[in-house]
């Protein structure tokens, strides 16, 4: 996992193939104008996922994560409250793995909770199980889904 700001980007470019041109992305669109939901930016590698909505409190989240993307999740407006635990501390939901939707969701509670202003961002990498959204008000956030596998 990693927090920080949109301008210190730049120094995690080199981590993964996909950073640079994700975080290049978030710098440069006008992402203020693209409305929730879910878009390619770069065909399969390279996904956007807008959401606005109210934020549903520690209570109201739920664990996941990914196999197959990284996220990288940028606050716009608003502020989101992430938890946050280890993969291999989690118990896996009974429903198990969903290849097509490339979610695990599990039973835990965050161990931590990061919160996440306007300006900031947080990456989850496969390791990382993640509850979003646990803030409350109007969160404008965009996820930028980086596939692990960059070809």
């Amino acid at each position: 996992m990693i927090f920080d700001t949109l301008q210190q980007s730049a120094q995690y470019q080199t981590l993964h193939a996909g950073f640079a041109p994700a975080f290049d992305f978030l710098r440069t669109a006008k992402l203020a104008t693209f409305y929730p939901g879910r878009k390619a930016i770069d065909e399969e590698r390279l996904q956007l996922v807008v959401v606005r909505d109210e934020g549903k409190g520690r209570e109201g989240v739920r664990f996941e994560s990914h196999r197959r993307y990284i996220d990288i999740q940028y606050s716009l407006a608003g502020s989101d409250l992430i938890g946050w635990n280890p993969v291999a501390e989690c118990s896996p939901d009974p429903s198990g793995y969903d290849a097509d939707k490339d979610v695990q969701f599990y039973t835990n509670q965050p161990k931590l909770w990061i919160p996440c202003p306007a300006g900031h961002f947080v990456v989850f990498f496969p390791t990382d199980a993640h509850a979003p959204m646990g803030g409350t008000g109007l969160i404008h956030k965009i996820v930028v889904k980086v596939a692990v596998d960059w070809q």
